[in-house]
């Protein structure tokens, strides 16, 4: 039985749970998870990334997945790496049984944990070596040899936390702001974030652009996008009910921003029929 910090749901043959971090990383991570399904050539899976203001880092633990680049164009995915923070929509297809596990991070977390700005991943998908040099081999083996997924989770969280020592302090102000945008669902006002950091604007997008990967008005779309996907259990609300209270002026604007961001028209993505959401039905 698993522990009750653990929200487990699972529906025939695929898993998704997340894993809360211990109290010393909450800072930069949100929380870990893990997507396990059956596939094969017959009946493969096909998995789509959105557009999203966090990293995550990205742990094939079985199997590998290929990039669907186009319709022509195939490439093999990492085993392990980082997924950075995008305004895209990606797709990668598998024809055999995966397990991932993943950290979500906060964006800020980048330049903390690994020293380098959140910027230079935008829309980015290093493998771990490009990020650790030499220790991503060690960490990636003590990853695949674990017994199960909890082990993974204290591995990986007893490497972020030997590096917290080594990281150096930066702007809180804009680690704040960054959490706040994301807290309020991207609902926020630019000028005033700005005001209240006592920075011009310019000042302001370029310390926010460094610590987020994006500018201010971009991430709160991404943001505000979010926060319309994980409406997904309310498929049976209007669709003008979800864009209203996520913040969308008209349903037009909606229907731009979701497009654009995840591929899926809303009304594809809530009848439950939408490639790449099925995890969320376990």
């Amino acid at each position: 039985m698993l522990p009750a910090y653990i929200q487990l749901v699972a529906k025939q043959t695929m898993k998704y749970y997340t894993i809360q971090p211990p109290k010393n990383l909450t800072d930069y991570v949100r929380f870990f998870w893990v997507l396990e399904c059956e596939a094969s050539e017959d009946k493969p899976y096909i998995h789509r990334s959105m557009a999203d203001g966090c990293a995550e880092l990205i742990f094939h633990y079985k199997g590998q997945f290929k990039e669907l680049i186009s319709a022509n164009k195939v490439e093999t995915s990492f085993t392990s790496g980082v997924h950075g923070q995008s305004h895209k929509f990606r797709r990668f297809s598998i024809n055999q049984d995966f397990g991932i596990l993943g950290v979500y991070l906060y964006p800020y977390a980048i330049p903390q944990l690994f020293s380098i700005a959140s910027s230079e991943l935008t829309n980015q998908m290093p493998d771990l070596t490009s990020l650790l040099g030499n220790r991503a081999n060690e960490l990636e083996e003590k990853i695949m040899l674990a017994a199960d997924n909890l082990q993974r989770v204290k591995i990986i969280s007893e490497f972020l936390e030997n590096k917290l020592p080594q990281t150096k302090k930066s702007p809180p102000g804009i680690f704040a702001t960054i959490n706040h945008i994301i807290q309020t669902k991207g609902i926020n006002n630019v000028e005033q974030l700005a005001r209240q950091n006592f920075l011009s604007i310019r000042q302001f997008e370029r310390n926010f652009k460094e610590f987020s990967g994006f500018r201010p008005k971009l991430f709160s779309r991404i943001i505000r996008f979010q926060s319309a996907l994980s409406e997904y259990d309310n498929k049976g609300k209007p669709l003008t009910e979800i864009a209203y209270a996520c913040g969308y002026y008209d349903q037009s604007h909606f229907i731009h921003d979701f497009k654009e961001f995840s591929g899926h028209y809303p009304k594809h993505y809530f009848s439950g029929k939408a490639e790449g959401a099925e995890y969320r039905d376990n």
